[in-house]
């Protein structure tokens, strides 16, 4: 009978055993996703250039109700600050845009006292007039500071444009205000070219941009009081010249002509003779 007794406690002993682990096991698979966190929408690091000094894990949009032509929005936002200094007061702009990259929205986030390796949590809340998908982050501070720079050109007297905007003519102190931008430059005669500029939070006024201009789209010839003629050169006599300007051809006196500049031509492909006819019978 003891011995019974003992194989019966066994067997029951196992078995609730067995039954046990079945459940913690389930428990732990159904605890998991429970406890998985969603990837956020977007994490920016800012500056985008650089060593960063925060970290924006923004968290995907959660609509609000009682909306009406309007959208409503609040994101879980997370910033860290990634410097050994203090964050003593730093404002920035978030632009949101929908799936066609058109700005549907905007607002401002503030930050104040965040020390070194800190992180503060926040919530946004945004209003929208479509639906958002993606985020740009600008510092207020960044947009409005600007540095001034010499641009120069080579040669000199270069039409400049700042991302389109014409100013003025080589050489030029302009303010660039921090960012990325084109400097575009145009002169008569010359091919013209773009340089690309980025300005940093870092950079301070007084620098020099200087470009050579590519080479001349024209043959140049200078006059003697001055002026410079840009166009074709097509012949070269004794006392005349022949140049091809806007598609017009003039004759200049050789003797009222100081120099003449040739730019470099590619030798035109021979042209192939026509293809070998079969004569009609």
């Amino acid at each position: 009978m003891l011995t019974l007794s003992y194989d019966v406690f066994v067997m029951t002993s196992a078995r609730f055993a067995t039954r046990n682990f079945s459940l913690a096991f389930a428990v732990f698979l159904v605890t998991i996703p429970a406890f998985a966190k969603d990837a956020p929408l977007q994490v920016i690091e800012w500056p985008s250039t650089g060593t960063p000094a925060i970290r924006f894990t923004f968290d995907k949009f959660k609509a609000l109700p009682g909306m009406s032509s309007l959208h409503g929005y609040v994101m879980d936002t997370t910033a860290q600050n990634l410097s050994p200094k203090l964050i003593s007061s730093e404002k920035f702009s978030i632009y949101l845009f929908d799936k066609n990259k058109v700005r549907v929205g905007e607002d401002v986030i503030a930050l104040r006292n965040v020390g070194p390796g800190e992180t503060v949590k926040f919530e946004t809340t945004v209003t929208t007039s479509g639906l958002p998908v993606s985020i740009t982050l600008v510092s207020i501070t960044d947009a409005a500071k600007t540095v001034s720079l010499t641009v120069n050109s080579t040669p000199q007297g270069a039409m400049l444009q700042l991302d389109g905007a014409e100013q003025g003519t080589t050489p030029r102190i302009i303010k660039v205000g921090v960012g990325r931008h084109t400097l575009t430059f145009t002169k008569e005669g010359f091919i013209a070219g773009n340089f690309p500029l980025e300005i940093t939070t870092d950079d301070v006024s007084g620098g020099t941009v200087s470009y050579e201009l590519g080479a001349a789209a024209f043959d140049s010839i200078e006059l003697r009081d001055g002026s410079v003629l840009n166009g074709d050169l097509i012949s070269i006599s004794g006392m005349d010249v022949e140049i091809r300007i806007g598609g017009v051809v003039q004759h200049l006196d050789r003797n009222k002509i100081k120099r003449v500049m040739l730019t470099q031509r590619d030798i035109p492909a021979p042209t192939p003779p026509p293809p070998a006819t079969t004569p009609t019978p």
